[in-house]
């Protein structure tokens, strides 16, 4: 298993959700869906050659943002990392990807 953290506007919250749990993500046991989320702040400053899909080249941007967390089987990791960044609205999403292990 591997757990996924992104962070994402509140505009495309549970547009990146559902394309991973399409793609297979949020699964455990006889669950699917499985997330959590928590609201913040993030920021950053778009530099020359960027096309931000918030803010301005040159500029300090902060937006409300949230982290979400999620679980994706490893046969399923690389389909639903493709499908997270095709749903991502930033032209270079922040996230991390941790393999898990099973004690």
């Amino acid at each position: 298993m591997y757990k996924l953290c992104y962070f994402v506007p509140e505009s495309h919250l549970e547009t990146t959700k559902q394309a991973l749990f399409d793609a297979g993500a949020g699964k455990i046991g006889d669950y699917d869906s499985c997330a959590w989320q928590c609201e913040g702040q993030g920021q950053f400053r778009p530099l020359a050659g960027s096309d931000p899909f918030l803010g301005a080249q040159g500029e300090l941007e902060t937006v409300k943002e949230f982290k979400v967390e999620l679980v994706i089987e490893d046969a399923k990791i690389f389909d639903a990392i493709t499908a997270f960044k095709q749903a991502h609205p930033y032209e270079e999403p922040a996230y991390e990807v941790y393999r898990l292990e099973d004690l």
